[in-house]
């Protein structure tokens, strides 16, 4: 479902570490926002709700939310380290637009809702 790289991972587990609690875990999520319609949400959890997608990528345990797991699908995250901070990509194959700071995204069905005549 969801692909996070070597290096990522590895970013996340040291994240991860400094937060010094235990049972913590990366959660992955889509909430609508952002300039082009949905924005991504990643943090560190300790509370599994109903419904939830647990996976374990490179020893890491990810959990996703059930109505961000239709949005996610296929997703690819990595850390590029640019030498002046670096970051957190993600590459969506369901997003059909972006936003320039690759921080939001709009998917084909959104697409088709906005391309509708309003009706008043």
């Amino acid at each position: 479902m969801i692909t996070i790289s070597e290096t990522a991972s590895d970013k996340i587990k040291q994240m991860l570490q400094a937060e010094e609690a235990e049972n913590l875990f990366l959660r992955i999520g889509v909430k609508s926002g952002g300039c082009s319609g949905f924005s991504y949400g990643m943090g560190f959890d300790d509370n599994e709700q109903e419904g939830d997608k647990v996976m374990e990528i490179h020893g890491l345990k990810v959990v996703v939310d059930e109505e961000s797991s239709k949005y996610l699908y296929g997703v690819e995250i990595d850390f590029q380290d640019t030498g002046i901070g670096g970051g957190f990509t993600i590459q969506n194959p369901n997003a059909v637009a972006s936003c320039g700071c690759g921080q939001s995204f709009r998917t084909k069905e959104e697409d088709a809702v906005l391309a509708q005549p309003c009706e008043d």
